[in-house]
């Protein structure tokens, strides 16, 4: 880090500990209560230092946060020097309401989606797409790209996703997402 940098966060072992060509980037779930809402905004005021690449918004299995998830990530937008970042998934949503909760984000400011398969919802043991919706992270990149130009991250797993074949095929599928037009760079690695 700079010495401008480093001596602007002295006091804060884990800045200080940061090497400077490291990017990181932050995950929230959007507050329910008034209680939790205090301490998100805690939460981002410490770790806005930190300089992160972008800051990201959960989106509920079949949008069930998709308010507050639009709440918070335009707060951020507007009020902080940071980038926000909304979670889109294919889970329990038409691609019709897929693309116009991103065209709500685009017109809102938000111009950065993390793009995911999203989670089978509460009770299920598999996922399943939409009738009617997207089928898979690669789909959702695709269609993402034709409702404006986002830049978009997606997931990528150091251990192969719990519903991949094989490491080689979970790469396949990494690959599909780039090409579909996954932001070169940015993957959020999920642990």
């Amino acid at each position: 880090m700079s010495d401008a940098s480093t001596s602007q966060n002295q006091g804060s072992p884990l800045i200080e500990r940061l090497p400077a060509d490291i990017q990181v980037s932050f995950e929230f779930f959007p507050p329910k209560t008034e209680k939790m809402h205090t301490k998100l905004w805690t939460a981002i005021e410490r770790l806005a230092p930190l300089k992160p690449r972008f800051v990201s918004v959960t989106y509920g299995a079949g949008g069930s946060t998709r308010e507050r998830t639009h709440d918070t990530v335009v707060r951020i937008q507007k009020e902080t020097d940071l980038v926000a970042a909304a979670h889109l998934t294919c889970v329990g949503a038409s691609r019709g309401e897929v693309d116009d909760v991103a065209r709500r984000y685009w017109d809102a400011g938000i111009h950065h989606v993390v793009a995911l398969r999203g989670d089978p919802p509460g009770g299920e043991d598999a996922y399943t797409p939409h009738p009617d919706g997207y089928d898979y992270a690669s789909d959702l990149v695709a269609g993402l790209k034709n409702v404006a130009d986002f830049e978009i991250s997606v997931a990528a797993y150091p251990e192969t996703h719990q519903d991949a074949t094989s490491a080689e095929a979970d790469l396949d599928n990494l690959k599909r997402k780039i090409d579909a037009g996954a932001t070169p760079g940015y993957y959020p690695i999920v642990l």
